[in-house]
């Protein structure tokens, strides 16, 4: 377990070279820049928000033109395209890609200008498509819809809410004409076509007398008469004609435009290329925005791993004229936090990261929380067949795809070594898929074979499993409560060893020892102890020992006496979180039931066909399907309980976390990875 020391580095350097000295520092990806350095008169930041804004902006357009592009012209991917890593690329092809940019950017430019014009044209087609199919219950109109009447006719064109016949219509277009009080009546004269009707609206033509026209009009408006939104000076059946002539005209621009779209899909990858460097660009101008800079030099300060501060210094003095420091952190600085663990630890990081990094003066917990891991780990999956499964897919992706992330390789290695644990249980209890040997033997042989566990099954004896879940519990906090030890004889604090640790031991080991041979103990378990006389009383003189240890140190550092005990009495009760940490471990014993019950049932219905072809085949179906969801939820179980075990139980006995972590000056970038030349 290692947290990997860091040094101050600090640099003073000409600006001219500034360029090629950020460049450097950013392909190293070594330092963790300090990015918070307080203003003077003489060193001042620059302002750098114009060229960041620029940079921002084309790495948009890049990723714009690759989201066009995936739109139009899919890229092919397999499903293990994830874990296959960024591409290599080669130092000389980025610095082609380089010198080319402004023409990449240029097609990237054209392909968001193309898309944009697709978009508009259908859009386009779309409201002509919409107004023509508002035409539909028009096109029998022979005359336009904005047609008004005649030089002694009124016309009314439009429609009603609701179907209507022709007689309905007349009826309305009839009260309508009533003549007003004080007016000799006139014979009626109108005519009325109901054009097209259905349950939710009438398109009717009415022609009357002009004088007639506005009276009926607004007669008519009281029984739901309302004109068309769009009045066209043609007859409809010819505006729909020329609707779909526009529309075709728009759909074969539409087709063009994506052919030259697709067209550009060949300069797919300089656009990723193109927006790595952008993207490159902008994080050094960011930290370029927060140096301190005078007229003619700028300052580099921030942290360097140990390992690296040497050959980092002696690159940069030869290749400029600038003065670098090297130094060991104040007692007051914080660094930042970086692990280094050797293959199997480091890649349980990701875990302690996920908790929190060390803290100042804190111990990494890696290597001692990757053995407890995988060995609570397997305890709770157990299974050997589904160890198997889990270590062998795991072994394959790592085998296949040498290039994959680092995350992903760490997280991927960790399921291995828990697949290795799982199949180390499973023998032990003898799960193999369940009993699917036993099931098989019997359902297809007629015979009994059975794997025999080589310790013992928790199925038939799960009040053992209760009993050896909880002792491993006591072992894995009896381990946090050493590293709290360890942590405390390093920094010299014995006092605070004695009583903080070593009080501790003697309580729970006392109270354990006397819990043993107890007929409680012996109920529950089915397990008897019998111990010396001589034991039992050295049993009770630690607890007590302990005990009182506990009340009168706890609070040594008040002066009161009263006050000191009370503290005490306050930590002593702290015991008791100490039996809910132990019962916790339970969930050892509950998940490798689950897995093995589960497992056990899923095999049971699929010998419900019993044997034979058509059993063979529905057996296959059941064992695939029901063991995939089998090892899913468990796996995902025994993952989630797992780091419960060791962010609560474990890491609450001598680990707070909170340390800051290391965030190098380097290279980073979606697509590619650019390979250094030797």
């Amino acid at each position: 377990m290692a947290v990997l020391k860091m040094q101050r580095l600090a640099i003073c350097a000409w600006k001219k070279n500034r360029k090629q000295i950020l460049e450097l520092l950013q392909r190293r990806g070594v330092v963790d820049i300090d990015t918070d350095a307080v203003e003077d008169e003489v060193f001042k930041r620059t302002d750098t928000a114009e060229a960041r804004g620029a940079f921002e902006r084309d790495v948009q357009l890049a990723e714009h033109a690759l989201e066009i592009l995936q739109q139009y012209v899919p890229e092919q991917k397999s499903m293990f395209s994830s874990l296959e890593g960024k591409e290599l690329v080669s130092l000389e092809d980025y610095r082609r890609m380089e010198a080319a940019r402004e023409a990449v950017m240029e097609k990237a430019r054209r392909i968001e200008a193309l898309s944009r014009e697709a978009a508009e044209c259908e859009a386009e087609r779309k409201r002509l498509e919409n107004e023509r199919e508002a035409l539909e219950p028009w096109k029998a109109l022979d005359v336009p819809m904005s047609f008004a009447g005649t030089k002694r006719t009124g016309a009314l064109v439009g429609t009603f809410p609701e179907q209507l016949s022709t007689e309905q219509l007349c009826a309305r277009i009839e009260a309508g004409l009533t003549p007003e009080e004080g007016r000799e009546a006139a014979l009626p004269g109108y005519f009325a076509e109901v054009v097209s009707s259905d349950s939710s609206q009438s398109c009717v033509f009415i022609l009357v007398r002009k004088e007639d026209a506005a009276r009926v009009e607004e007669a008519l408006r009281t029984e739901g008469f309302a004109r068309p939104s769009r009045l066209e000076d043609r007859k409809p059946a010819d505006r729909q004609a020329g609707l779909s002539d526009e529309i075709k005209k728009l759909e074969q621009k539409r087709e063009e435009l994506e052919k030259e779209v697709v067209s550009l899909a060949e300069c797919r990858e300089k656009l990723k290329l193109a927006s790595d460097y952008y993207r490159i660009r902008l994080e050094k101008y960011e930290i370029l925005g927060t140096l301190l800079q005078s007229k003619k030099t700028f300052l580099v300060t921030g942290y360097v791993p140990e390992r690296a501060a040497a050959e980092l210094a002696k690159e940069l003095s030869e290749n400029f004229t600038l003065a670098v420091e090297i130094a060991d952190p104040a007692e007051e600085d914080e660094p930042p936090v970086l692990l280094a663990n050797k293959t199997v630890p480091s890649s349980f990081e990701g875990v302690v990261e996920a908790f929190g990094l060390p803290g100042k003066g804190e111990i990494d917990p890696t290597t001692v929380m990757s053995a407890c891991y995988i060995f609570l780990f397997g305890l709770m999956l157990s299974d050997a067949a589904y160890g198997f499964v889990v270590f062998a897919v795991c072994l394959a992706a790592l085998l296949k795809f040498p290039r994959m992330q680092e995350g992903m390789r760490k997280s991927l290695r960790m399921f291995m070594y828990c697949g290795i644990s799982t199949m180390f249980w499973g023998v032990m209890f003898g799960s193999y898929f369940g009993d699917v040997v036993d099931v098989v033997s019997r359902t297809f042989f007629g015979k009994e074979v059975t794997i025999p566990a080589l310790w013992f099954v928790p199925l038939n004896e799960p009040m053992k499993m209760l009993v050896f879940s909880m002792l491993f519990g006591v072992i894995h906090l009896f381990l946090g409560l050493g590293m709290k030890g360890y942590m405390l004889l390093r920094d010299k604090k014995y006092l605070d060893f004695v009583c903080e640790v070593v009080f501790w031991y003697l309580l729970l080991i006392g109270l354990i020892l006397i819990l043993l041979p107890s007929q409680m103990f012996e109920s529950i378990s089915q397990m008897q102890f019998n111990f010396p006389p001589a034991l039992n009383l050295a049993a009770k003189g630690m607890a007590i020992g302990g005990a009182v240890g506990i009340l009168l140190m706890s609070g040594r550092g008040r002066k009161n006496w009263f006050l000191r005990v009370a503290l005490g009495a306050y930590d002593l009760y702290g015991v008791t979180s100490w039996l809910s940490d132990v019962l916790s471990y339970s969930r050892l014993l509950a998940l490798g039931l689950a897995t093995g019950v589960i497992g056990t049932v899923i095999n049971s219905m699929g010998a419900m066909l019993g044997g034979g072809i058509v059993g063979a085949i529905g057996f296959t179906l059941v064992f695939l399907i029901g063991h995939s969801i089998n090892i899913g939820i468990n796996l995902l179980g025994a993952y989630v309980h797992t780091n419960r075990l060791q962010y609560v139980e474990f890491f609450g006995k001598f680990y707070e976390g909170g340390g800051r972590p290391f965030n190098p000056f380097c290279i980073k970038t979606n697509y590619v990875e650019i390979k250094e030349e030797n």
